[in-house]
């Protein structure tokens, strides 16, 4: 045979095995997905990345099993797409599992070419991206499927903090597969088309009798307002692969740099003055705190996270002046704004994703304290609550704050106070700072007094009006200088952007540690 019909013989070989790659598992089961209302593993990639920018790794790796007549069926590729593109001109690495080949199964070439990319991602400082739609572990591989969860899950733990993780579940996630998108930092779910949970309907029919549909177990709607584990959910592929997009405009490649600075639109001196009459003066009626956000943040664009959890406090990303913030914010609409456990885990996640990757903190205080109750207390609100203590305490980036309103007892000593190192604080003219509200501080500390009354009403209303002018206004704070200063609502947004600039090279090192031990 001669070179040139050598050389021929191979490229064609390359060409055919190249086209079986790209049609993963077949026009048939391209056709199926498509009829569930599901874009294949590189039509997602092609949604996600900028055009013409994926680069393509390992298209020809197959599975190496030879049991159960495995060996007589190797498609290139081996039922995941991965490599490296950019988003927005910026580089980020991908893997997209095909549930086309294999039903997406994991086999240990399949997870050894995830690995890969995981590596490179964190050599070179880029985010990983993960495109989820997988029957689980192949079973005919056995323990090397397990083996292969086990190096993904490590990567993910090493990476964590380090690059920005994103998974979107695009299709099936359940088993031991669920751990890996749960390491990562914000998990997108696709309603009605994704589903994440440990064991399935029928393991918990058998083993508990209960009657649960997938959906109900976990589908997007459950787990993005029950259980808190994914923190956007969107109506099909297109629209979460966006969201991701929208999301890493918002973060830095890698925690040695800071997060992308837009140029400058809206005034840095713009006012707000609607804002003076927003917050009630009578702290038990309820107002909106996302309007104070959306008012004081460039172009009234707050890109809210976890909105569908735990909606007594806001967690999310916004731009001042250009620069990124994470927004922290009590939300007196609902539960008056009380912290509970699943506020309390929810902001102190978000906290500690801002600290790790140079993104200041804007935190935004209306609350009157822990939420009482049997339930709480059992439920270990006591732990939850110090994860965000803990959180605000440990992180050293620019930290601002802004008291609305309440500000009472230990949530306000939570809420990134000057005692836990916030940097800036200021404070509304309404703002009551102080260990309880009036209502239940005359209670105890007038309690034989208005017991010996003979209008206890009367006495009751004269000790609170007396205990609000004295305790339950910002100037005390402000005497002490717990407090920077008391501001008009107004100019929130200048003050808050003067507060960042001032702060921009702030560096405040923690002591030498290995790591703390968070209450988790």
């Amino acid at each position: 045979m001669s070179d040139d019909t050598a050389r021929t013989q191979r490229l064609q070989t390359l060409a055919a095995l190249d086209q079986q790659a790209l049609l993963g598992g077949g026009e048939a089961r391209i056709e199926k997905q498509h009829a569930s209302g599901k874009l294949t593993a590189r039509e997602r990639i092609d949604a996600l990345l900028d055009p013409g920018s994926f680069i393509e790794l390992d298209r020809l790796v197959t599975h190496q099993c030879t049991d159960f007549g495995m060996e007589r069926t190797k498609i290139p590729g081996d039922g995941v797409v991965t490599g490296s593109g950019t988003v927005d001109g910026r580089q980020v690495f991908v893997f997209a599992q095909d549930f086309t080949v294999f039903g997406g199964s994991l086999s240990g070439a399949y997870a050894a070419k995830i690995c890969k990319v995981m590596d490179l991602a964190l050599r070179v400082g880029a985010p990983i991206l993960g495109l989820n739609d997988s029957g689980g572990a192949r079973i005919q591989e056995g323990v090397a499927s397990l083996a292969g969860y086990a190096d993904i899950f490590l990567r993910n733990t090493l990476a964590s903090g380090v690059v920005p993780q994103i998974s979107a579940i695009l299709g099936p996630c359940a088993g031991g597969a669920v751990y890996s998108p749960s390491i990562t930092d914000f998990v997108v779910m696709v309603e009605k088309a994704s589903y994440m949970f440990i064991t399935g309907p029928e393991v918990i029919r058998s083993a508990t009798h209960q009657e649960v549909s997938k959906e109900e177990l976990g589908g997007a709607s459950s787990q993005s307002s029950r259980s808190g584990v994914a923190h956007f959910t969107c109506v099909d592929d297109r629209a979460a692969l966006e969201l991701v997009r929208t999301l890493l405009s918002f973060l830095p490649s890698n925690n040695q740099e800071p997060p992308p600075l837009l140029p400058i639109v809206d005034p840095i001196d713009r006012e707000s003055p609607e804002l003076d009459n927003w917050v009630p003066m009578d702290a038990s009626h309820p107002y909106d705190m996302r309007e104070i956000l959306l008012r004081t943040v460039d172009d009234a664009r707050f890109f809210e996270i976890h909105a569908a959890y735990a909606p007594n406090i806001l967690v999310g990303f916004a731009r001042y002046a250009g620069r990124c913030v994470g927004i922290v914010a009590n939300q007196p609409n609902v539960l008056a704004g009380c912290l509970d456990i699943d506020a309390s885990r929810k902001a102190a996640r978000f906290v500690r994703f801002c600290d790790a990757f140079n993104i200041p903190l804007v935190t935004f205080v209306d609350v009157p304290g822990f939420l009482p109750g049997l339930d709480q207390e059992h439920g270990a609100i006591i732990s939850h609550g110090a994860k965000l203590l803990f959180a605000y305490a440990e992180a050293t980036v620019p930290k601002v704050t802004i008291i609305a309103r309440k500000a009472y007892g230990g949530a306000y000593v939570v809420m990134s106070s000057k005692h836990i190192r916030g940097d800036i604080s200021y404070a509304y003219p309404t703002a009551e700072i102080a260990v309880m509200g009036p209502e239940g501080a005359v209670n105890i500390v007038y309690h034989k007094q208005i017991g010996a009354a003979e209008d206890s009403a009367s006495a009751r209303a004269e000790f609170v009006k007396e205990y609000r002018s004295k305790f339950a206004n910002p100037f005390k704070a402000a005497e002490l200088g717990f407090i920077d200063a008391i501001i008009s609502p107004r100019e929130t947004r200048p003050r808050i952007i003067a507060a960042l600039e001032m702060l921009k090279n702030k560096s405040v090192p923690n002591p030498p540690k290995k790591h703390g031990n968070i209450p988790l």
